[in-house]
């Protein structure tokens, strides 16, 4: 989508994709990737998600990467955080903590940047992304991280044509397809979540199911 598209939702306070709460899979799942205190962890497209505290309280550093300058501030507010302001090519960094988020377009990030974080969690970044961009977005970001990265995907899994995205369907194929050539992504969960989402049934959503991935490099030569 273009940038425009999010920042309006964002202004206009359309944002039912933020949660109030810790995603309950990053909780069951993220202690199986056995990454170390300390380590850095990319969060694309993060809005204000409450995820990335979570992440923190675990002992990692924390990237989130977001477009909206509201949601940045509203998250450092929300969480009554001051964080230090500085600029660079990329966008301006807030930080506060272990917590850094960056206001700036993902695919400004440049290399080093990429290969400082060992750990990715990525709940929003690729279902938001129509499929012509998903491609582009897999190698910039994956085909860019560490060799021994390791990763938290979830995609969602709908019939395409019963719902206008965003969010995607990205199902299990598409998943494939997209990391092959960089990275190894294992499906570790698949759960039937329509009952969860009326929305997605309001608008004609007959099947929806989460998909959780463990996602780390591929051998690279």
């Amino acid at each position: 989508m273009e940038p425009d598209f999010w920042l309006e939702r964002w202004r206009e306070g359309q944002t039912h994709f933020h949660q109030e709460r810790v995603t309950p899979l990053l909780a069951k799942y993220w202690p199986t990737l056995e990454l170390a205190p300390g380590s850095r962890v990319l969060v694309p497209l993060c809005g204000k998600s409450l995820d990335m505290v979570w992440l923190a309280e675990q002992g990692h550093r924390v990237l989130g990467v977001e477009l909206a300058t509201l949601a940045v501030e509203q998250f450092f507010d929300e969480q009554r955080l001051t964080p230090v302001v500085h600029t660079s090519p990329m966008g301006v960094h807030y930080v506060a903590g272990d917590i850094e988020i960056l206001c700036g377009d993902i695919f400004d990030l440049d290399a080093d940047t990429f290969a400082s974080c060992v750990g990715a969690y990525d709940r929003a970044a690729l279902i938001a992304l129509p499929g012509g961009m998903r491609g582009r977005y897999a190698r910039h970001v994956y085909g860019q991280l560490p060799a021994d990265y390791r990763g938290l995907l979830l995609t969602l899994d709908y019939p395409q044509a019963q719902m206008a995205g965003p969010p995607f369907s990205v199902p299990d194929t598409d998943v494939q397809a997209l990391f092959a050539g960089h990275s190894h992504a294992k499906l570790l969960d698949r759960r039937n979540i329509l009952d969860k989402e009326p929305k997605f049934a309001a608008r004609g959503v007959q099947r929806l199911d989460t998909l959780t991935y463990r996602v780390q490099a591929a051998p690279r030569s």
